[in-house]
């Protein structure tokens, strides 16, 4: 006991007198501390390396069946979705044969072939009187008037002059444009009338028609300017009796759209569009020699 409780109290004296002496030693000689160091290290090296290596191997190992957990998984996933999938295979050849057997019995006329070209815009009119664009797609382009003019995020509005080399495109919001439109969801049918804003407006909606901000409009396909369904904008205004729409395509930003052929140009005839009113005569004026 005497011994023990003497080298109790000796012990943290000596740590602290060993601790200064290697303090001492590594400000005199710092080569020499080093490389003691280095010797220590590289005595242990062996053992670190010897007990580091099965743990390396066991995290490997556990890496391994996480991902064969996770393949799994992921196996199975795809093969509830494949079987989904042809599940839908077969019920859509039934319906294209059934399709077809109907088609025959009502002698269906098939949909015309859609054709399209993509035109640049080089010239915007966008005055106090006029919206329109000018694009460098023409009549040797397979352009016509009437055609579909789409951006990628919907209806842009429809060709209303053709040239050899390049057409003129009548834009949605244009004082001219009218175009037969359905609110998506309740199907009421109303007209989008361009008034020369940037949003324009429904008219002609039934008097019970509720019309709420956030309702979707597509073209409703009437009249035979435009097939159905084609995206136009939603409504974001509702003041009275008149109804704004935002339209999706921002028209102020085209670069190129899509000029489409539906089948459908044939059904607008010239008189069609507003031509330019002559300029009136004075009354000094000459009459008219045709007249």
């Amino acid at each position: 006991m005497p011994v023990r409780a003497a080298a109790q109290r000796l012990g943290v004296p000596f740590l602290i007198l060993l601790s200064a002496l290697l303090i001492v030693l590594g400000k005199a000689d710092i080569l020499v501390v080093d490389r003691a160091r280095m010797a220590v290290a590289d005595a242990m090296l062996p053992v670190l390396d010897l007990v580091a290596r099965p743990i390396e191997t066991a995290t490997q190992m556990l890496q391994k069946l996480e991902a064969a957990g996770a393949l799994y998984q992921e196996n199975q996933r795809l093969r509830e979705e494949n079987a989904r999938l042809l599940q839908w295979q077969e019920v859509a050849r039934r319906m294209v044969t059934e399709n077809g057997q109907l088609r025959g019995l009502l002698k269906f006329p098939e949909d015309n072939p859609v054709t399209f070209v993509t035109a640049r815009v080089v010239a915007e009119s966008g005055g106090a009187f006029a919206r329109n664009l000018l694009v460098n797609a023409g009549a040797r382009d397979q352009v016509a008037r009437g055609q579909v003019a789409l951006a990628g995020e919907g209806l842009v509005g429809r060709v209303s002059e053709v040239g050899t080399r390049s057409a003129r495109v009548l834009l949605l919001t244009d004082l001219n444009s009218r175009i037969p439109v359905v609110i998506d969801g309740s199907r009421e049918r109303a007209v989008l009338a361009g008034d020369n804003s940037s949003r324009p407006q429904l008219t002609y909606l039934s008097s019970k028609a509720e019309v709420k901000i956030g309702d979707r409009i597509v073209t409703s396909g009437r009249g035979g300017l435009f097939p159905s369904d084609l995206p136009i904008g939603q409504v974001v205004s509702v003041e009275g009796s008149v109804v704004r729409v935002e339209l999706y395509v921002d028209l102020g930003r085209l670069d190129f759209i899509r000029i489409i052929d539906y089948g459908l140009d044939g059904v607008l005839p010239q008189s069609a569009m507003p031509q330019p009113k002559p300029a009136r005569q004075g009354k000094g004026a000459a009459a008219d020699p045709a007249r």
